[in-house]
């Protein structure tokens, strides 16, 4: 007899550390916090078509998802909400992303900077800023900011910075499942940066970095190469059938999009999930 792979389900051996051990619910579990994360999009090649988004690897000693390829991001904070903050993220309409709250566009791109120096931000004359990897005064921000000697607010007033709204999409809203110690409300937004945008990742939090198109990513992570939890490979098969970051933007732009409360269940090969309507 044949067998296939069940794309809900991940074998042991594809799971980041410690992941499969975490299945059952405990009796209270844990409240979810808000969170974004920021999917990274560029062209693959600058005069064609091809889509290839940022991954990166969690470091192993981090407190969640430890080892795991996964998106850019992390918690909002509370300043992430402030009036003053929210101000920087122009345009002032929120037609690009219907249904987001303004605090999670700030912590998603917020986030993505410290993560990988790469800050969706435009100045006064509507340039796009340069990346960590390409430019010194923003690399030494962003390490002021890492190191708490600054904060996001004082390097966009510095610098006469506005966040960039027009390069978001929301594309995709996930709430931890219930086992998991640490919960999380997440809020996935994409972004489209120029094709030779690079990182300079936060070796803290970050061991690795990969630009890949969303096939190659899910054929690597079949392999057992890339580690992933659901919501990063759940995105990526979402993102395979497009070309461009400009046309999963379009495509999000008009949807609405509802919160995933998924299932664990253990399953003899691996864990699988299993959605509110397949129950």
């Amino acid at each position: 007899m044949t067998h296939t792979t069940d794309p809900s389900e991940i074998p042991f051996e594809r799971l980041p550390d410690g992941f499969a051990e975490r299945v059952e619910a405990p009796p209270e579990p844990a409240t979810p916090r808000p969170a974004a994360t920021l999917v990274l999009m560029r062209r693959a090649d600058p005069r064609g078509d091809g889509l290839e988004v940022l991954l990166v690897r969690r470091v192993r000693s981090t407190g969640f998802v430890p080892g795991a390829w996964v998106f850019p991001g992390g918690r909002v904070d509370r300043s992430d909400g402030g009036e003053t903050l929210l101000d920087l993220l122009a345009p002032s309409s929120a037609a690009t992303t219907p249904g987001c709250p303004d605090d999670y566009l700030v912590a998603a791109i917020r986030e993505a900077f410290e993560e990988t120096g790469i800050l969706v931000a435009r100045d006064a004359q509507g340039i796009r800023v340069p990346t960590a990897a390409a430019d010194t005064e923003i690399d030494q921000w962003r390490e002021r900011l890492l190191a708490g000697e600054s904060t996001f607010l004082e390097l966009l007033r510095k610098e006469n910075l506005r966040m960039d709204r027009t390069a978001l999409g929301y594309i995709a809203h996930w709430i931890t499942p219930e086992p998991e110690p640490r919960r999380y409300d997440t809020r996935f937004l994409a972004a489209a940066v120029p094709a030779s945008t690079e990182a300079r990742i936060h070796e803290v939090e970050i061991s690795h970095e990969s630009w890949l198109s969303p096939e190659v990513a899910l054929e690597r992570h079949a392999a057992g190469e890339l580690p992933m939890v659901f919501p990063t490979v759940k995105t990526l098969e979402a993102l395979r059938p497009f070309d461009t970051p400009e046309a999963v933007l379009d495509h999000f732009r008009e949807m609405e999009i509802p919160a995933t409360r998924p299932r664990l269940v253990r399953t003899p090969t691996g864990i699988g999930i299993r959605m509110p309507d397949e129950e």
